[in-house]
């Protein structure tokens, strides 16, 4: 059984957690992408839920400058200006405070190329296996992140930009949690009950290794909180 198959047995989750990987040459064997533009980088994530497995160059995320910048990927000359003027626009629109901005994590090194695959048919060097999950498993895989030394009691989380949970989660070396953006659920389409959650690639397997036992742990929890609920309500 797979770690995917593993996850999706004991969590009912429906989404494939995909692989994300940074590269400096292209992984062999697998597709360069052919699709038309997408509008962010993150649209990518969508394609590679839906069973894609694929590789992009920097000129593909292009059209987002948000998220060309967490990623270390440098704008042409002619387009440097597009990251003020999107910057400029959101804080024009209250959407950010410009003291936000520089706490935006991004890559320290820019990549050659972005590979992107269901996890379990990943033939490339993932650095993060990235899930689309509701709050609750979101919840145990993260207890199970815990349990495996891949995450620490203060969560690595964060809102927008949702593509900054990926530098933050290889900048850190921990599990990190991203409630998305509004970019993002428009180009994805990522339901308002669901959340991104991030692991190092090379903590995976440890994580789900993790996963069974927190989930009879909280099973456990679940049954003395339900009885501790029925005393103070027979009072």
């Amino acid at each position: 059984m797979t770690t995917a198959t593993a996850l999706k047995d004991i969590l009912d989750i429906v989404k494939s957690p995909i692989a994300i990987g940074f590269l400096d040459s292209p992984p062999e064997g697998v597709s360069q992408w052919e699709g038309a533009p997408v509008p962010a980088g993150c649209a990518f994530w969508k394609e590679a839920m839906k069973g894609r497995t694929f590789y992009t160059v920097p000129a593909d995320h292009y059209n987002c400058a948000v998220g060309s910048y967490t990623h270390g990927i440098q704008l042409p000359p002619d387009r440097a200006h597009e990251l003020n003027d999107t910057i400029g626009f959101m804080a024009e629109s209250n959407y950010v405070a410009m003291s936000e901005v520089p706490g935006i994590p991004a890559l320290a090194k820019s990549p050659a190329f972005i590979a992107y695959g269901p996890l379990e048919e990943a033939a490339f060097s993932a650095d993060i296996v990235l899930i689309a999950v509701k709050p609750a498993q979101a919840m145990l895989i993260y207890e199970a992140a815990l349990k495996s030394g891949a995450g620490s009691a203060l969560t690595n989380s964060l809102g927008r930009p949702a593509c900054a949970v990926l530098p933050l989660t290889v900048n850190s070396g921990q599990a990190s949690v991203s409630l998305g953006c509004k970019g993002n659920r428009t180009f994805t389409g990522l339901p308002d009950e669901e959340m991104y959650l991030a692991v190092p690639a090379d903590k995976w397997d440890g994580v789900v290794e993790k996963l069974k036992e927190t989930q009879q742990a909280n099973e456990t929890m679940g049954e003395y909180y339900s009885s501790r609920q029925a005393q103070f309500a027979a009072s």
